[in-house]
């Protein structure tokens, strides 16, 4: 059933934002059937600048007109969310960020393999949210032209999927590994500086310390494999080396 708003046609049970919007930053669907925590989002989001509304089931969400951002929920009570993670990456190229409070490895793994470009654990606070959206959605905004599915020596980025292969093995990364090999697999062979990376793969506003990403990219080297594919170029940055090297 749909039902008329000031906004247009709306399908049954989608809540659209009460307050108003500053600035159309992009669309964002909340998917989560705690009211409370529905609301929270929407009203947060809301003001942050996004068009926001919420869904409460699966179908819900699968039915609705694409957004920018899929703000998904695991725990909802018509199917699991990695399901409709699933179907939803099938069916479109939206980002979708889990929120949940299912704080497993294998979870994550599991989500993140079925296309979801970020998982976020609850509680967390609305900052964090607000600069893991601008980061997918920065990602998302891939120039015209630009190739859907990157490829170096051994080394596959598929940007549409979020996976990444050595030599056709699949590799299971977390987004923020996927956003440094993006990075570097978009122009092989540059040298990319340690603040480029940090600005790109987590938020342009990063001020914390640089060293968080000498640990995941000593994670991200360990599940490749492939010693000397990622370069260390002491005193500028990395990049993806030609033939070997050393790390």
């Amino acid at each position: 059933m749909w039902l008329r708003s000031a906004s247009g046609w709306v399908p049954a049970g989608f809540v659209l934002n009460v307050e108003p919007v500053n600035a159309r930053l992009g669309r964002v669907l909340v998917v989560e059937d705690d009211p409370g925590i529905a609301t929270q989002l929407v009203r947060g989001l809301t003001r942050a600048g996004y068009e926001t509304g919420s869904v409460t089931t699966g179908k819900a969400a699968l039915d609705w007109p694409v957004p920018d951002v899929f703000l998904l929920d695991l725990g909802l009570p018509d199917m699991d969310g990695v399901e409709v993670c699933r179907r939803l990456r099938q069916a479109c190229d939206a980002a979708i960020i889990i929120v949940t409070a299912r704080g497993e490895e294998t979870d994550r793994v599991l989500a993140l393999d079925e296309g979801a470009d970020d998982y976020l654990i609850k509680p967390f606070g609305l900052q964090e949210l607000l600069a893991r959206i601008r980061a997918v959605l920065r990602r998302s905004k891939q120039p015209a032209g630009q190739p859907q599915v990157l490829q170096h020596g051994p080394l596959t980025v598929d940007l549409r999927t979020h996976k990444v292969s050595v030599n056709g093995n699949q590799i299971a990364v977390t987004p923020k590994e996927f956003a440094i090999l993006e990075c570097l697999a978009s122009d092989p062979g540059r040298v990319v500086s340690r603040q480029e990376m940090l600005e790109r793969a987590w938020d342009e506003h990063w001020y914390g310390p640089t060293k968080v990403l000498d640990v995941h990219m000593a994670a991200l080297r360990k599940k490749l494999g492939a010693p000397g594919l990622i370069e260390t170029v002491y005193g500028h940055g990395f990049r993806l080396a030609d033939q070997g090297g050393t790390s």
